[in-house]
């Protein structure tokens, strides 16, 4: 009979052999299923007036309460993907939810944007379920994702003593309570968090970079594949043959708007530089 608990020996050892080489196998990491768009993604901005829908692009950046349902419809139908913008680090004196924000959080009023206040992001308990609830909002309505403005209310004059770690702390928060809903969410502006913050973003928005000279901090997210989208303004002191080369060769998305951003056309900086070379 020893044949027999030989044969049992071996069959106990491939029953561990097996375990052993599951328990060291990597689990593969699941995909994400929101949208991550890749550098060039092109793109149009608009928050004020009535959306045109025309222009023939990837991404519409409009606002989250503003914009019908009916538009947002419309341009998934044309196979847009749909960002809704809301601001994060402020309140806004006319949005529906207002009344929601208690007077303990608010801050300074914001120069030259009157209604606007800073929120002291550092009284999460009392911010986290407000913000939640637009990203609930933002799925309801069927967005693909977000852009939260003013997440980089540590560098201006908010009325608290706001540090780079409370920034840190609720922009990553945002990222993954977004995540967590299967929205995409972007990094607008705040330059000097890139680097710690570009694994938790899908993409950033920023605004007139090359007019103040910081656009290099936002290479990082070229570097790992994700998109940068930017606009200078008309009003601004640069033309645009001051920096949509630079732009295009960036890898960056880049549009000249109005500071209404209202309905313009999204004038891409790349078709600018074909049309000056044909």
């Amino acid at each position: 009979m020893i044949w027999i608990s030989r044969i049992f020996s071996l069959i106990l050892l491939s029953g561990l052999l097996a375990k052993v080489t599951h328990a060291l196998t990597p689990t593969p990491t699941p995909q994400p299923t929101w949208w991550q768009p890749s550098p060039g993604t092109t793109w149009q901005w608009q928050l004020n007036g009535e959306i045109n829908t025309s222009y023939d692009v990837q991404m519409y950046d409009i606002d989250l309460f503003d914009t019908p349902q009916e538009t947002i419809d419309k341009l998934h139908a044309d196979g847009r993907i749909v960002i809704c913008y809301f601001s994060a680090g402020t309140i806004e004196a006319w949005r529906p939810d207002v009344d929601d924000f208690p007077e303990s959080i608010l801050g300074k009023p914001l120069d030259d944007w009157p209604g606007e206040r800073y929120l002291d992001i550092r009284q999460l308990d009392l911010l986290k379920p407000i913000m939640a609830a637009r990203l609930d909002l933002a799925v309801a309505k069927g967005c693909d994702g977000v852009e939260p403005d003013n997440v980089d209310a540590y560098t201006n004059d908010s009325g608290f003593d706001l540090t780079a770690e409370d920034q840190l702390t609720y922009n990553r928060w945002l990222a993954e309570a977004a995540h967590e809903r299967g929205l995409s969410i972007g990094l607008k502006n705040d330059g000097d968090q890139v680097e710690q913050l570009v694994d938790d973003f899908d993409w950033a928005l920023v605004e007139e970079c090359f007019e103040f000279g910081f656009c290099d901090q936002f290479l990082p997210f070229i570097e790992a594949g994700k998109a940068v989208f930017g606009v200078e303004y008309e009003e601004g002191a640069l033309d645009r043959v001051d920096y949509c080369q630079q732009a295009n060769e960036m890898g960056f998305s880049w549009l000249t708007k109005r500071l209404d951003l209202a309905d313009t056309p999204p004038n891409s900086c790349s078709d600018y530089v074909e049309e000056t070379d044909s």
